[in-house]
């Protein structure tokens, strides 16, 4: 028998713009439709949200870690459940765990473990982020510099499996280390090519996006930035409409001038989306932790190593989005669509919209931009 629930709110954003006074229709699971409040009739259960913001489920595709646990660490197919579980709380209904430069068998184990959450339909989880390890040491950032090297055929094999078995495989490279006949050969097989921790000059960046990169991983951090005559991967990825960039708004790693100047050069069609970079911490009141034998600090909103050096970022999807409109001055809708529609688009999955037949993957957010609900497939997930 049809189940159809209509969820009422205050405001509703359908990944691209905001109704006002609306209802989100639900059927088994998906989503029908949405229609004014005012025309819901006889018969359909009606769940009065009340006050607030009503949208697509947030989506991430940089999460090093949550719960206490970093992916690298993870031993089994509930470790990763567990990361996505931290961030699902927090209203991120898709992300892809994030495998910081590690060694070729922590690489490989996390690739297996990853298709086995696939598999077995862990929630939350659509698929991994390798960041590095084939990233140019010069731009390491937190990064172990004996674990940076050059991509090998096993690597390149294990890839490719990867991307026949995932919904969706995102690897970081720096285009000085990897060349442009591997970026092809990742990007054919569907892999997102990711350009970032790197010196590269624009034109090599260029020369890497027509190999088939089409993204950048953390905008400005990280990489060669923007002068007036080596305009660098920043100046790559702000010209280049064929790369869309990842973005950490926390009020630490950009500047709010710089994340507004940014948003106002992108060329398009390629866009700016949100990031949180997220490492284990995430979903703990822990004030430090280890990487890679390494003590990671946790002080005022910043994650640092011990000589100060960024080592993530201390921040949720909800929170980046409170400082875009609040700091950046960013109009709701905009900075919603970087955390929905816009990283829904760079995977070409079909997430962050509201339209029929979509799964009803949802999060209720207050004026403060605090969680207040989240459902997965029209289920709504325990506090």
């Amino acid at each position: 028998m049809t189940r159809t629930t209509a969820y009422r709110c205050s405001r509703i954003f359908d990944g691209e713009k905001l109704h006002q006074n609306a209802a989100l229709l639900v059927e088994d699971g998906c989503v029908s439709g949405i229609c004014p409040a005012s025309d819901i009739v006889g018969g359909i259960e009606v769940s009065d949200l009340g006050e607030g913001v009503l949208a697509p489920g947030l989506i991430d595709l940089q999460v090093n870690g949550g719960g206490g646990l970093m992916l690298g660490d993870a031993k089994s197919v509930d470790d990763i459940a567990r990361i996505c579980a931290a961030h699902l709380s927090l209203g991120t209904t898709a992300l892809t765990p994030t495998l910081i430069t590690d060694t070729p068998e922590t690489t490989r184990r996390v690739v297996e473990l990853g298709i086995r959450a696939w598999q077995e339909g862990v929630p939350g989880f659509h698929g991994l982020h390798l960041e590095g390890p084939h990233l140019f040491a010069g731009r390491k950032g937190a990064h172990d510099a004996g674990l940076i090297r050059k991509m090998t055929d096993d690597d390149l094999a294990l890839y490719l499996e990867a991307a026949k078995a995932l919904p969706s495989v995102i690897i970081t490279l720096a285009p000085e280390t990897v060349g442009g006949e591997q970026i092809a050969r990742l990007a054919a097989a569907g892999v997102h090519v990711s350009l970032g921790h790197t010196g590269a000059s624009y034109r090599l960046c260029r020369e890497a996006t027509k190999a088939g990169a089409s993204l950048v991983t953390h905008l400005f951090n990280a990489m060669s930035p923007l002068q007036h005559r080596e305009p660098g991967l920043v100046g790559a990825a702000l010209d280049l409409g064929a790369l869309s960039v990842g973005l950490i708004a926390d009020g630490i790693h950009v500047d709010p001038a710089a994340i507004g100047i940014a948003l106002r050069s992108k060329r398009g069609p390629g866009r700016i989306f949100l990031v949180t970079d997220a490492m284990s911490q995430t979903g703990t009141d822990v004030t430090s932790f280890m990487l890679g034998g390494r003590e990671i600090f946790r002080r005022d909103g910043r994650l640092t190593l011990a000589d100060g050096t960024l080592a993530g970022a201390d921040i949720d999807l909800p929170a980046s989005l409170k400082y875009l409109t609040d700091t950046v001055g960013l109009p709701l809708e905009e900075a919603l669509a970087m955390a929905t529609s816009g990283p829904a688009d760079v995977l070409g999955c079909p997430l962050g919209r509201l339209q029929a037949g979509r799964s009803a993957d949802l999060v209720l957010l207050r004026e403060d931009m605090a969680v207040d609900g989240v459902w997965l497939a029209g289920d709504r997930l325990s506090a």
